[in-house]
C-alpha cells in the first residue's frame, strides 16, 4: 500500500508480526495509556474505547500518519480475563476456560489528524477450549510464557494443546483481525 506513513500504537510483537506478514511497512510507537476496565461498557465498548485512546495518544505526535490502535480482551461470563499476575492466577484462568466457549474481541481504531479521518471497528471470535486437567494446564504453562497474554494463553504458541476450535478470525485471537484491518487501511488510503 502506498500513501501516508503508518504507525502502530502497540509494542505487541504479535500485532507487528501480523502486519509484517501482510507486507506492510510501518513504525512502532508503544503507548502507555491507562486502560478502561468498566465491565458496564461491555466487551465491544471496552476494546474500542481502549483502542481509540491508544491511537489518539500516539497520533498527537504523528498528525500526518495513519495510526493504528488496538486492544484485545478475553471475555468469559460477562467479565474480562486480563493478563495473569503470576503462574497461579494463570492456572486458575486456564481452569475456568477449560471445556468452555469464550469470546476474544479486538477493537481497532485508525486515525489521521491531518487531514482528520478515523475508522473504528471491533471483531469477536468464539474460542472453545478442550477439557483440561491440572497436568495438561501445567504442561501448557511449561511451554508458553503467558504472563503477558490476556486469558493466560496464546493461540499461536502451542494453542493446539488447549484449544478445540475457533469460530471466526484466528488473527483476531492473536491480537489483530488482519483482514478487516487491511480493508480499513485500504479505505483510508483511497480517501487520502
Amino acid at each position: 500500500m502506498s500513501g501516508p506513513r503508518i504507525v502502530l500504537a502497540s509494542s505487541s510483537p504479535r500485532r507487528s508480526g501480523l502486519l509484517r506478514s501482510a507486507g506492510l511497512e510501518f513504525s512502532i510507537e508503544a503507548c502507555e495509556t491507562a486502560e478502561i476496565h468498566d465491565p458496564a461498557l461491555g466487551l465491544a465498548g471496552l476494546v474500542t474505547a481502549n483502542a481509540r485512546t491508544k491511537a489518539i495518544a500516539v497520533a498527537a505526535a504523528h498528525p500526518d500518519a495513519i495510526v493504528i490502535g488496538a486492544d484485545t480482551l478475553v471475555w468469559l461470563d460477562g467479565h474480562a480475563l486480563g493478563k495473569p499476575a503470576d503462574p497461579d492466577q494463570a492456572r486458575r484462568m486456564l481452569g475456568r476456560l477449560a471445556g468452555r466457549v469464550h469470546e476474544v474481541a479486538t477493537g481497532v481504531h485508525l486515525v489521521r489528524l491531518e487531514p482528520h479521518r478515523q475508522i473504528e471497528f471491533h471483531e469477536i471470535t468464539r474460542v472453545r477450549f478442550r477439557e483440561l486437567d491440572a497436568a495438561a494446564i501445567d504442561d501448557y504453562l511449561t511451554r508458553v510464557h503467558v504472563l503477558d497474554k490476556a486469558g493466560a494463553y496464546a493461540l499461536q504458541d502451542h494453542g493446539e494443546l488447549i484449544v478445540e476450535s475457533v469460530d471466526g478470525s484466528r488473527s483476531n485471537v492473536v491480537g489483530l483481525p488482519l483482514a478487516r484491518t487491511l480493508a480499513a487501511l485500504r479505505r483510508f488510503m483511497d480517501d487520502a
